[in-house]
C-alpha cells in the first residue's frame, strides 16, 4: 500500500475564529422561531466548522434560563442555560458566551443543533451544523477510471467517475450502478446528512471472502443543487477500501470521524 500523504486543501480557521455571519438564521421549535437574526457571529470550536453565536435581543423573550454552571468550551468560557418555549423544555440546550471567550461574542448564545427542530439560512433549511464559509464543494465528471477492490474482490470497475472535491476532506468518488457488483453488497438502515450534499438514501455493507464490513458505500438519490451530478451514484470510503484510479493503487487517507470496519468474519 502506498504511504498516505493528504493530497487536499486542508482546513485553515484556528478554535476561537469568529466573524460575522452574512445571512439571516432563525432555529425554530415546535413551529416557532427561537431566534431570527441578521446579527449572529460564526465561532469556531474546532477547525472543521463553526457554530453560531446569537444576539440576546434575537432570541424570543424568557426562551433561556441559566442553570448556574461554566462551561469550558474550546473558544472560552459559557454558561449552560435551559431553553423553555411554548411547551417545550430542554436542559443544556444551549450556552451563553462569557468574559474570556473572543470578545464579539461575549453574552451571545450558541445553541445545541439537536435543541432545535430546523435551522434556517434566509429561506434555506440547513443540517448537521452551519456551513462552514470557507468549505468549498465541486462535482465534477471524469473519464478517470476507477476501480474499487477489497481482500482482493472486485467491488466496482467503472470507466468514468463524478469526483467530489470537498476542502478538508479526500476526493470521493461516485460510481455508476450499473459498474458494481452488487453481488456483494448488503443494504443497511443507516443514514447520514451532510450540509453540503444533503442526506443519503442508501448505505451499503460489504461481504468478501475473508470477512463483512459495516457501511463501506453509500448513495444520495436526491441531492442538493449544487451536487446534482452525484445523484443515484455510489461512493465508497477510500479509508477502507483499495481503491485504483487509472490503473493506480491511492493509498488509503487517515479515517476521519468514526470509522466503518469490519464487522464479523464471512461465514
Amino acid at each position: 500500500m502506498p504511504e498516505y500523504v493528504p493530497d487536499y486543501p486542508q482546513m485553515i480557521v484556528p478554535i476561537g475564529h469568529v466573524e460575522p455571519v452574512p445571512r439571516r438564521v432563525r432555529g425554530f421549535l415546535a413551529g416557532q422561531p427561537v431566534f431570527d437574526t441578521r446579527r449572529a457571529w460564526y465561532v469556531w470550536l474546532w477547525p472543521g466548522y463553526p457554530q453560531y453565536a446569537v444576539p440576546p435581543e434575537d432570541i424570543a423573550e424568557g426562551a433561556l434560563a441559566d442553570e448556574g454552571q461554566t462551561l469550558s468550551l474550546a473558544a472560552g468560557p459559557a454558561r449552560r442555560h435551559t431553553l423553555m418555549f411554548g411547551e417545550e423544555t430542554r436542559h443544556g440546550a444551549a450556552w451563553v458566551w462569557e468574559q474570556g471567550a473572543p470578545e464579539a461574542v461575549v453574552g451571545h448564545t450558541g445553541f445545541r443543533w439537536d435543541a432545535l427542530d430546523a435551522w434556517f439560512e434566509e429561506d434555506e433549511r440547513i443540517f448537521v451544523h452551519p456551513r462552514n464559509p470557507y468549505t468549498r464543494v465541486d462535482a465534477l465528471h471524469s473519464s478517470t477510471t476507477v476501480r474499487v477492490e477489497l481482500d482482493g474482490a472486485v467491488l466496482a470497475d467503472a470507466p468514468y467517475t463524478v469526483m467530489v472535491f470537498e476542502t478538508g476532506l479526500p476526493t470521493r468518488y461516485y460510481l455508476p450502478r450499473v459498474h458494481v457488483d452488487w453481488t456483494r453488497l448488503a443494504p443497511s438502515d443507516t443514514v447520514t446528512s451532510c450540509p453540503y450534499k444533503g442526506t443519503t438514501s442508501g448505505y451499503w455493507s460489504v461481504t468478501t471472502d475473508r470477512a463483512r464490513y459495516t457501511d463501506l458505500a453509500w448513495v444520495y438519490d436526491f441531492p442538493t443543487r449544487q451536487l446534482a451530478p452525484i445523484a443515484t451514484m455510489v461512493a465508497f470510503f477510500n479509508e477502507h477500501v483499495d481503491l485504483y484510479v487509472d490503473d493506480k493503487l491511492q493509498p488509503r487517507p487517515v479515517p476521519i470521524g468514526k470509522p466503518a470496519g469490519k464487522e464479523r468474519p464471512a461465514t
